[in-house]
C-alpha cells in the first residue's frame, strides 16, 4: 500500500480497507470524510484491481460533486475518467437520456425549470377555472413535489385525499400536470429521479446493466436523503451490495426539503449484515468547541452516539453573552468583530454570523455598515433588497409624496389587481405628453385615451393611496404598515404562496415593522419621510467593499458545509432557536432537528465560538421577552466564559432598606427581564405604537418597553428585601410575562408606605432621571473619534454645557451631524 494510505488514521484506514458489502460510515463534522471517499476510491482501483467504469460515486451538489471529481483525478490519475461521479439528479439525466423511451418519452426531453412549472401550472389553473384566491400555482406545485419525494403516484393521491376537498383538488391537478408534462415531452427535476426508480422497477434489464456497471456505489451526505433517492440507491446496490454511504444523522439538517432521518438511522435494517464505522476524531475546531456541540447533540434521543474529539488541543472556552436588546447585541458583534480582526490581524473573511432566520440579517446589516465592516449576505438577498421590502417600502414612499415614479409603478399591479402592460404604457405616454409624474397621471386616468376597464382598477389603488395619505397623521408606522398589508390583500398573497416561503417573507415583513417600531419610539419628531431616509441611509450598500475580505453573514441552513476560524451564533434565545413553531409542534423531532442545526452551527468554528441571545427583541412590532436558548442551557458552564456586562438588574444598586434587585454576578442571567437601561429621556419610556407616555399608573402595571425609576437609582426594598431568583418569573412558551409580585406589594415591590420608612430609599420617580456628567467625567472632548449604538462611528465636533447636562454634536460617518445628551447617548470614545 502507498503512503496515501498510512496518512489516514486508523478509523479513515479502516473504512477505505472495507470494500465487500454494506458500509456505513458515520462521519462526524470535520472528521475528513472527503478525503475517506476518494481514498476508498484509489483503494478499489489500485489495491483491489476494480475497474474504474464499475465505481459510482454520489453526491447532492455540483460543487460537491466538481471538488470530489477533482481530488479523485489527483489521487488516482490515469482511469479517473472513467468513475461515475456526479450528483443524483445529474446521474438520473445520463440514464433517461438513454432509456425513457421505453416509458413512452422521447430521448431529447425537456427539462422544466421553477419558472417552466409555474407557466405550465397557470395555463392549466386557466384551462379548468381554478379559484386562485383559493389555491396558488406555487404552493400546489410545492404539495405535488412533496407527493413526489413520497413516491405517490396522482392516482393514489386522490384515492389518499378521501373527502378532503382541497387535497382532492390537489391530486387532480396533479395528474393534469402530469399530462401536460408528458404532452410536452417534459420532466421537472422530481421525475428525474422519480422517473429512473419507475424506468428500474418496469424494466428489469435495464435495472441489470446499471447494476452490473456499478458494482462499488457511493453515497456521500446520505443523512439527507428523502425516499425516493433510497429507493434509487436500493435498486443500484440489489445486486452486488456493495454499497458505502457516507453521513451524519447529528447533521441531517433538511427535513423541510424532504430529507428522512430515518434512511441513515435504519441503514442496517436495510441492508442487514451492514458494518458501521464512526469517524470521531475532528480535524477543524478545538476541543473545548467539541465539548459544546457533544453536550448540546448528545440530548436528542433519535441518533446514533458518537463523541467528536480532536488532537488540536483545548482551545478558548466558549464565549457567551447575553443583552437587553438586539440592538445591543448586533452592536456589540459588530464592535468585536472589528476589534478581534485590528487585535489579531485577521482578514474580516475569518469572520462569520449564523442566524435562525433570514429577517435577523437586517440589524446586522445595520450595524455592519454603521461600523464601516464589509459584510456579504450568503445564502439570500440583503434585506432591503428583498421583495417584500422593496414592495412596502415603495407603497410608504408612495404614501408620502408620489413622485417617486418607480416605486409607483412597481406597486401600482402589487398585489395583482389585472392591470396589464399595456395599460400602464398608455398612463406612461399620457404622464409624459403632460409632464406630470406617473401617480398623477393615475390620478387623471380617466381622461388617459383608450384605458378602457383598467381605469377602475387603477382607481380603487389610488383611492387606497390617497386613504392612507389622509390618516398619516393618526397612525403610527406599525399601524400604517400593518394596513397597508391588510387592506391592500397584501398579506393574503404572500400567505397562498406555500408555508415555508410564506412564512420567511412574513417574518421579514414582521421586522420591517420592528425597525419602524424602532424609529417611531427614539425620534423626538417621527415622521414618515424620516423614517425613510433613515432606511436609505441603512440601505446604501452600493459603496461596500466587493472584495472577498467581508464578514460572513448567513443562515445556520447556508452554512452546512463550510467552516470558519471565528464564528458568532446569534440570537440564542428559546422561541426564536428552537423556533416557537418547533417547541409549540405535535412532531417530536421538531426540537430534536433544531439541535442537530445548532450542532452543525457550533461546530462550523474552528478557533472561536461566540453565542450570543437578547433578554428582549421587537417580534411583530412588540417587545418579546426571551429566555436563553435550552441548547445554551445544555453546555455546562464549565465550558462557556460570560463576556457580557451586567444586566440591568444587576447594575442597580442595593439601597439602605435592602439588598434590592440584582442577581449574583456570578449567575448568568436567562430569566428575560421586562426592561434595560437603554431609554429615552422624558416622562417614562414610549411602548410601542406611541400609545402611551409613562410607564405605569401606579396599580400594579408594567411597562415591556422600560422601567420607571432612574438606571443609577439606589432604591432598596425588592420584594420583601431579598433577591430575586429565576423562579421569581412566570415562564412561558414564548419568553416571560412580568415577574408574579406577592400579596400586599405595590408594583414597584414595596409594601403600603414603604416609602415613607426612615430606612427606605427614595420612592422612585415616574420618568427616567438624568445624570449630570460633569466635563471632567466625559472620557471625550472635542475631536476625538466616537461610536453610538444606532449612528455608528463619527467625530464630536462640539460640546456645550446645558445645566443638568452635555449637549454633544457630532458628525457621524454616515448619519450626518446630530445633537444629542450626553448621559443618554451613551457614546464610547474609540
Amino acid at each position: 500500500m502507498g503512503n496515501k494510505f498510512d496518512l489516514l488514521n486508523p478509523k479513515q484506514q479502516e473504512a477505505v480497507f472495507h470494500t465487500e458489502g454494506p458500509l456505513l460510515v458515520l462521519a462526524g463534522a470535520g472528521s475528513g470524510k472527503t478525503r475517506v471517499l476518494t481514498h476508498r476510491i484509489a483503494y478499489l482501483i489500485e489495491e483491489k484491481g476494480v475497474n474504474p467504469w464499475n465505481i459510482m460515486a454520489i453526491t447532492f451538489t455540483n460543487k460537491a460533486a466538481a471538488e470530489m471529481r477533482e481530488r479523485v483525478d489527483q489521487i488516482v490519475g490515469f482511469g479517473s475518467e472513467s468513475i461515475w461521479v456526479s450528483t443524483f439528479h445529474s446521474s438520473c439525466v445520463r440514464i433517461l437520456r438513454r432509456h425513457i423511451d421505453r416509458l413512452g418519452y422521447d430521448t431529447s426531453f425537456t427539462i422544466y425549470d421553477t419558472d417552466d412549472q409555474r407557466t405550465l401550472m397557470k395555463q392549466i389553473f386557466k384551462r379548468l377555472q381554478v379559484d386562485t384566491k383559493q389555491f396558488k400555482e406555487r404552493s400546489v406545485l410545492g404539495r405535488i413535489s412533496s407527493l413526489k419525494n413520497e413516491m405517490i403516484r396522482p392516482d393514489e393521491a386522490l384515492t389518499n385525499a378521501g373527502g378532503d376537498f382541497g387535497e382532492k383538488k390537489i391530486a387532480e391537478l396533479y395528474g393534469e400536470y402530469q399530462k401536460a408534462l408528458k404532452n410536452n415531452n417534459a420532466l421537472d427535476f422530481d421525475d428525474l429521479l422519480v422517473k429512473t426508480v419507475e424506468l428500474f422497477e418496469a424494466d428489469q434489464e435495464v435495472l441489470a446493466y446499471y447494476q452490473n456497471r456499478f458494482r462499488y456505489i457511493m453515497v456521500d451526505e446520505y443523512q439527507d436523503t428523502n425516499m425516493v433517492q433510497f429507493k434509487l440507491v436500493d435498486l443500484l446496490a440489489g445486486k452486488y451490495r456493495n454499497i458505502c454511504v457516507v453521513g451524519d444523522d447529528d447533521q441531517s439538517i433538511y427535513k423541510f426539503r424532504g430529507a428522512d432521518i430515518e434512511n441513515i438511522l435504519s441503514f442496517e435494517k436495510a441492508f442487514p449484515g451492514a458494518q458501521v464505522i464512526k469517524l470521531e476524531q475532528n480535524y477543524r475546531s478545538t476541543q473545548n468547541i467539541l465539548n459544546a456541540a457533544n453536550e448540546v447533540i448528545r440530548n436528542n434521543r433519535g441518533r446514533k452516539d458518537k463523541t467528536l474529539w480532536t488532537a488540536n488541543g483545548e482551545g478558548e472556552r466558549v464565549r457567551l453573552a447575553q443583552f437587553d436588546t438586539a440592538y445591543e447585541e448586533a452592536d456589540y458583534i459588530a464592535c468585536d468583530i472589528k476589534a478581534e480582526s485590528a487585535k489579531e490581524n485577521s482578514p474580516f473573511s475569518d469572520f462569520a454570523v449564523l442566524y435562525r432566520t433570514n429577517a435577523q440579517s437586517r440589524l446586522l446589516e445595520e450595524k455592519m455598515i454603521l461600523h464601516s465592516i464589509p459584510y456579504r449576505l450568503v445564502g439570500g438577498v440583503n434585506f432591503y433588497q428583498r421583495k417584500e421590502i422593496k414592495d412596502i417600502l415603495s407603497y410608504l414612499k408612495t404614501i408620502a409624496n408620489g413622485q417617486d415614479d418607480l416605486a409607483v409603478q412597481r406597486i401600482v399591479n402589487v398585489p395583482k389587481r389585472g392591470i396589464g402592460a399595456t395599460s400602464m404604457g398608455r398612463v406612461t405616454a399620457f404622464a409624459s405628453a403632460g409632464g406630470m409624474s406617473f401617480y398623477d397621471a393615475l390620478l387623471r386616468v380617466k381622461a388617459v385615451p383608450s384605458i378602457g376597464k383598467a381605469a377602475d382598477k387603477i382607481g380603487v389603488f389610488t383611492e387606497q393611496i390617497e386613504d392612507f395619505k389622509a390618516r398619516l397623521g393618526e397612525l403610527s408606522l406599525k399601524e400604517l404598515i400593518e394596513e397597508i398589508l391588510e387592506n391592500t390583500g397584501y398579506r393574503k398573497e404572500i400567505e397562498a404562496e406555500g408555508e415555508v416561503e410564506a412564512e420567511t417573507r412574513l417574518q421579514n415583513i414582521q421586522e420591517l415593522i420592528n425597525k419602524a417600531v424602532a424609529y417611531w419610539d427614539n425620534e423626538e419628531n417621527p415622521t414618515l419621510d424620516g423614517f425613510l431616509e433613515e432606511v436609505a441611509l441603512v440601505a446604501d450598500v452600493d459603496s461596500m467593499d466587493e472584495s472577498e475580505n467581508r464578514v460572513v453573514l448567513m443562515t445556520l441552513h447556508s452554512a452546512k458545509g463550510l467552516e470558519f476560524p471565528h464564528v458568532y451564533l446569534s440570537g440564542m434565545e428559546d422561541g426564536l432557536f428552537p423556533s416557537s413553531m418547533s417547541i409549540m409542534s405535535d412532531d417530536g423531532d421538531a426540537v430534536e432537528e433544531e439541535r442537530r442545526l445548532c450542532y452543525v452551527g457550533i461546530t462550523r468554528a474552528r478557533e472561536r465560538l461566540t453565542l450570543t441571545a437578547a433578554r428582549q427583541r421587537m417580534t411583530n412590532g412588540e417587545t418579546r421577552f426571551s429566555r436563553l436558548s435550552r441548547f445554551v442551557e445544555e453546555i455546562p458552564p464549565l465550558l462557556l466564559d460570560r463576556q457580557n456586562k451586567p444586566s440591568s438588574f444587576e447594575k442597580r444598586g442595593t439601597g439602605a432598606g435592602g439588598s434590592g434587585l440584582h442577581f449574583a454576578e456570578d449567575e448568568f442571567d436567562d430569566s428575560g427581564l421586562p426592561w434595560g437601561d437603554e431609554f429615552e429621556p422624558g416622562f417614562g419610556s414610549r411602548p410601542s405604537g406611541r400609545q402611551n407616555g409613562r410607564f405605569g399608573d401606579g396599580q400594579g402595571s408594567l411597562s415591556s418597553s422600560g422601567s420607571s425609576w432612574s438606571g443609577n437609582s439606589s432604591w432598596g426594598g425588592g420584594w420583601g428585601g431579598s433577591s430575586v431568583s429565576s423562579g421569581d418569573w412566570d415562564r412561558s412558551t414564548e419568553g416571560f410575562t412580568v415577574p408574579k409580585r406577592p400579596a400586599g406589594f405595590s408594583a414597584f415591590g414595596q409594601k403600603p408606605n414603604a416609602y415613607a420608612s426612615k430606612t427606605s430609599s427614595p420612592a422612585p420617580s415616574f420618568g427616567k432621571q438624568f445624570t449630570v456628567q460633569k466635563a471632567g467625567s466625559l472620557d471625550y472632548k472635542a475631536g476625538d473619534r466616537v461610536c453610538h449604538i444606532k449612528f455608528g462611528e463619527g467625530t464630536v465636533k462640539n460640546i456645550v454645557d446645558g445645566g443638568k447636562d452635555y449637549e454633544v454634536t457630532v458628525d457621524f460617518d454616515r448619519a450626518g451631524i446630530k445633537k444629542m445628551f450626553a448621559s443618554f447617548a451613551k457614546l464610547k470614545k474609540l
